[in-house]
C-alpha cells in the first residue's frame, strides 16, 4: 500500500514539477519586451539607469532577471548615447519564444518581425495600439530610425529622460506599425514622430501612449 500510494502521489508531482520547470525555461528564454507600464512621471525615467533598472525589475518579476537589460533609448548632446549600441548583438525573442529580430542591422532593417503581436510585455501581453482604447502605441526611444541618436538643438529625448513637464519632446515610434496614413515615419517602430504638448504622462496620452518603452537583453 505505501509504495502504491507513492507511485501515485509522484507521477502528479512530477507532471507539476515538470511543467512548472517548463514554463521558467520559457520565461528565461525571454530576450525582448515592451514595457507592461512606464515610470508613471511621462518620460521622466530617471535617465538612461533608471529605465534600465525598471526593465530589469520587469524581466526579474516573471524569471528573466539573469540577463543584463537594457532600454532602446538614446540621448542627446555631449556623450550621446546611442540605442542601438545599448542592447547587444541579438537575436532577440518575445516570451512566446517568436524571434523579433536576428542582430542590430536585422531589427533596423526593412525585414524585422517587429509587430503588434511579436511587440508584447513581458507577461506576454498584447499592447494596446491604433483602434483600441486607449491607444498606447506611442513607444519611447528618442532615437533615430537607424538606432542613434539625434543631433541638433531640439530636445527628442525629455532632457535625456529626466523631464515630465510641459517643456521638451521626446522621438516615439509605433509598435503595431501603424500611424494616420501608410507614409513610412508613421509606421516605424522607433521613429515615428515626436511628442506633443510636453513630456508628462498626460501629454504622451495625448498623441496615443501611456510611456512605455523597449528592453532588450544584451547578453
Amino acid at each position: 500500500m505505501k509504495n502504491i500510494f507513492g507511485l501515485v502521489l509522484a507521477a502528479p508531482l512530477a507532471l507539476v514539477l515538470s511543467a512548472g520547470g517548463a514554463a521558467h525555461a520559457q520565461q528565461n528564454a525571454t530576450t525582448f519586451f515592451v514595457t507592461s507600464a512606464g515610470s508613471g512621471k511621462g518620460a521622466d525615467l530617471g535617465g538612461l539607469d533608471g529605465a534600465d533598472k525598471h526593465c530589469q525589475s520587469l524581466a526579474q518579476a516573471v524569471g528573466a532577471g539573469s540577463k543584463t537589460w537594457r532600454a532602446y533609448l538614446s540621448t542627446q548632446g555631449s556623450g550621446a548615447v546611442h540605442a542601438k549600441d545599448r542592447i547587444g548583438k541579438g537575436p532577440w525573442q518575445n516570451s512566446k519564444g517568436v524571434v523579433v529580430a536576428k542582430s542590430v542591422e536585422d531589427l533596423h532593417g526593412a525585414s524585422n518581425n517587429l509587430t503588434k503581436q511579436t511587440a508584447i510585455t513581458e507577461k506576454g501581453d498584447v499592447v494596446n495600439g491604433r483602434g483600441d482604447q486607449p491607444n498606447m502605441h506611442d513607444i519611447l526611444t528618442g532615437s533615430q530610425p537607424d538606432g542613434t541618436a539625434f543631433t541638433g538643438a531640439d530636445d527628442r529625448t525629455c532632457g535625456n529622460w529626466t523631464k515630465n513637464g510641459a517643456e521638451g519632446a521626446v522621438m516615439v515610434g509605433h509598435h503595431d506599425r501603424m500611424g494616420l496614413n501608410d507614409e513610412p515615419p508613421a509606421k516605424s517602430w522607433n521613429s515615428s514622430h515626436p511628442s506633443r504638448g510636453g513630456c508628462s504622462q498626460d501629454a504622451l496620452k495625448g498623441t496615443g501612449g501611456a510611456g512605455l518603452f523597449y528592453c532588450f537583453a544584451a547578453n
